[in-house]
This record gives structure tokens, C-alpha cells and sequence, in this order.
């Protein structure tokens, strides 16, 4: 973690702000943290959530205050274009299951591959998509679905995925396999249950999916992706609702993807999609 070194800073705005008649620009989504303006958790400091553990490609080595791996990098972004530098940013753990429940957060925004949807914009802010992906089925060699070819080659499998994900969604409404899905807390516990056996293949969000059919399941096999999914997951970052900072935030978010940012950190952190199928 960045220790904050913003004291010096605030005094010198309040020297600077003496005088003047206050200016309310907490809501502006051209405010900036230079001059205190954004209603941060901590006055100065913006405060990133992202699960622990933090997996590739999205987070390297499990250490998101690195700004490697595209959901670090895209945080570091995003908070430049708010007018924090990296020093004045610090990360926060946080399961997946309190990012998306309802409830004052212990930051200012969250980047943890979270899926926009109608239901949960009923009690959080998200920004506008920094990515949008899709959902597909991982298996090994020698498991029963290594020669799976279609979805109903899946439906009498046994199928995991990651609690409160759009991947658990997945695998119950498109898949829909014959026993039910087999529900783990994070997707380290996923990729154990295919290794020993325990389910015959897992549902993980695209990148996932290549970045451990490569470089972290022994005999991995990327199936397909799932097709009422392809191309319309799309992940913001999570607010608290009504959040002061969600127009600022989402005005971050549109600039880097209008001046290429997002497209340039895709391309370097997120493996090509070639060669996955949607399956039938």
C-alpha cells in the first residue's frame, strides 16, 4: 500500500482557498482532487476496492498498488484523470460479495470485473463499461467435457462458478445442466474443484478463461464461449449508490475510452480472443 502524503497539500489549498467564497464542486465531473473538491472516503485520497486474492491478468502477483495487470492499470487511469497521482491512492480488500451488496462502502469505487445489470443498479452506481467480455467454459484433459463441443454436450456435467457472478448466471440459464451448478466463494476455489475433480468444467469471464487455460491449469482446454453472453458482459466500476463522485468517476471512464487508453491497456494486459469458439 501507498502511505498518503497529503497533508502538505491540504494546507497549502486551504491557504490558497482563503478569502474566497466556497465553491461547490463535489458533484462536478470536471472536479479534480487537486483542490480537495471530490468527496472522497479519505479527504485527498482515493480509495480503490479490489478483491483479495487478485488474479492475472487482471491484477499481477496479486498486488494492485503495482499498476500491472489491466484492472490496476485501469484504476491508476482513471484516478489521473481525477487529479490523484499514485501516491495519493490506496487499495482496500473486499470480497465480491461486499462490493455488490447494498450498504455504505469502505471506498470510493471498485474494480473487480463486476457485470452491470439492471438488479443491481437498485443499490449501487456503477460508472460507464471500462470492458465488455463474455462468459466461457474451461475444462482439462482427460475431464468428461474435454470433448464437449456444444451446450448440450455440457447439460449432464457437472459445472462450477464463482458465487454472485454473472458466470454462475451463465451456467444456470444458457447451460443449464441437469444437476445444479456447483457454487465456490472465489475463482481459486473454481479452478481447484476442475483440477480434482470435483466438477467436470468451470464458467469464467473470457480473459480469465485464456489467461488459465495458459498459463495456469496443467492440460487446460477453453471449450467455447457461452453465446447469450458473447459480446455484451459489460464491467464498470461499483459505487456506493447515489455516490457524490459516480458523474466524476464516469466521466473518467468515458475520456479514456474516447482518447484510446482503454483499447491501449486491453491490448497489453488482455490476451486475444481468437480461437474461442461460441458454442451451440
Amino acid at each position: 500500500m501507498r502511505a498518503p502524503r497529503w497533508t502538505a497539500l491540504a494546507a497549502l489549498a486551504a491557504l490558497a482557498l482563503a478569502g474566497c467564497a466556497p465553491v461547490d464542486e463535489a458533484s462536478s465531473p470536471d472536479a479534480t482532487a487537486s483542490d480537495g473538491s471530490l468527496a472522497t472516503v479519505t479527504d485527498g485520497v482515493l480509495t480503490v476496492g479490489t478483491s483479495d486474492p487478485a488474479y492475472s491478468p487482471w491484477v499481477l502477483d496479486n498486488d494492485p498498488t503495482s499498476g500491472e495487470g489491466f484492472e490496476s492499470a485501469v484504476a491508476y487511469a482513471v484516478a489521473d484523470q481525477l487529479g490523484f497521482d499514485a501516491d495519493h491512492v490506496e487499495w482496500v480488500p473486499v470480497t465480491f460479495d461486499q462490493i455488490i451488496a447494498p450498504g455504505t462502502k469502505s471506498f470510493d469505487f471498485a474494480i473487480n470485473q463486476v457485470s452491470i445489470s439492471d438488479e443491481r443498479k437498485a443499490n449501487l452506481d456503477f460508472s460507464s463499461p471500462y470492458y465488455t467480455t463474455s462468459q466461457a467454459v474451461v475444462t482439462v484433459e482427460g475431464s468428461a467435457a474435454a470433448d464437449a463441443t456444444s451446450i448440450a454436450d455440457l447439460q449432464g456435467l457437472r459445472i462450477g462458478a464463482m458465487v454472485g457472478t454473472t458466470s454462475l448466471t451463465a451456467a444456470q440459464e444458457v447451460i443449464a445442466p441437469t444437476t445444479d451448478v456447483q457454487v465456490f466463494n472465489d475463482n481459486d476455489l473454481v479452478k481447484q474443484a476442475l483440477t480434482s475433480g470435483l466438477v467436470d468444467a468451470i464458467v469464467v469471464d473470457l480473459p480469465t478463461a485464456l489467461y488459465i487455460t495458459a498459463a495456469e491449469l496443467d492440460g487446460g482446454l477453453l471449450l467455447g464461449q457461452l453465446p447469450d453472453s458473447a459480446g455484451g458482459d459489460e464491467f464498470g466500476l461499483v459505487l456506493d449508490k447515489d455516490s457524490a463522485l459516480t458523474d466524476a468517476v464516469t466521466a473518467a471512464v468515458d475520456a479514456l475510452r474516447a482518447d484510446g487508453t482503454l483499447a491501449d491497456l486491453e491490448s497489453q494486459w488482455l490476451t486475444d480472443a481468437a480461437g474461442a469458439p461460441v458454442l451451440k
